[in-house]
């Protein structure tokens, strides 16, 4: 039995899709973010030594990593399902597209997360100023110039096929679903960019993203 170490409002939110989508039987152990620091409780440590989510037991198999997690799945279960034929252009798209999720998109997504937080921060009054100028300098000039070429590209990208990987929908699908689902919500991915919008609301409109919903529990990127 395939055992899914979930992390409320993370990544580890794919994996259950991509299991509801094989049709894989599997099941779920709930770990719950500390409400302070957001940081995945320290009883991920006994699973993996990172102590992150997702982490995926499968007999005597331990896996981490979204995207090796993928790959697993899908070389040991999908029989051909949801990745394109070896050695087509289709196939180096779909592994791009793999890489591309955590490799590029996520980075900047955490910056921004990250130094938006900083100008939430309660500090001391002289200090706050210095760290908020600080924190808009990063933003303006580096974080969010980035987040903007990244969408944009990424909407050209959809103007070409409707999937990542071509016509057909594929697990660098589900991969690259974690990035614009953040995006939505804190980095201005919205209407001016219908292409990304569309792919967000098919990819919700899916029935085995509505399983794993139900299966995962709240899902805040769902929203």
């Amino acid at each position: 039995m395939i055992t899914v170490h979930h992390l409320n409002d993370s990544r580890s939110q794919r994996v259950l899709w991509l299991l509801e989508e094989l049709g894989l039987p599997y099941e779920i152990k709930h770990y719950q973010r500390d409400r302070k620091t957001m940081l995945a409780p320290p009883e991920l440590r006994q699973v993996h030594p990172l102590g992150k989510s997702p982490v995926i037991t499968d007999g005597d198999a331990t896996v981490a990593e979204s995207g090796a997690i993928i790959d697993y799945l899908i070389e040991r279960y999908g029989n051909g399902r949801f990745v394109p034929s070896a050695g087509t252009p289709d196939h180096l798209r779909y592994r791009y597209w793999l890489h591309f999720a955590e490799g590029s998109a996520m980075p900047p997504l955490l910056l921004k997360l990250v130094f938006e937080r900083i100008k939430r921060t309660k500090m001391p009054f002289f200090i706050k100023p210095i760290a908020g100028g600080i924190a808009d300098k990063v933003l303006g000039t580096l974080v969010d110039p980035n987040l903007a070429r990244q969408l944009d590209f990424m909407e050209g990208e959809l103007s070409r096929s409707e999937w990542f990987a071509g016509s057909e929908f594929t697990a660098a699908d589900i991969q690259m679903s974690f990035p614009l689902e953040a995006a939505k919500q804190r980095a201005g991915l919205d209407a001016t960019r219908p292409k990304l919008m569309a792919f967000v609301a098919r990819i919700h409109a899916r029935p085995a993203y509505k399983r794993a919903l139900e299966r995962g529990g709240p899902y805040a990127f769902a929203e």
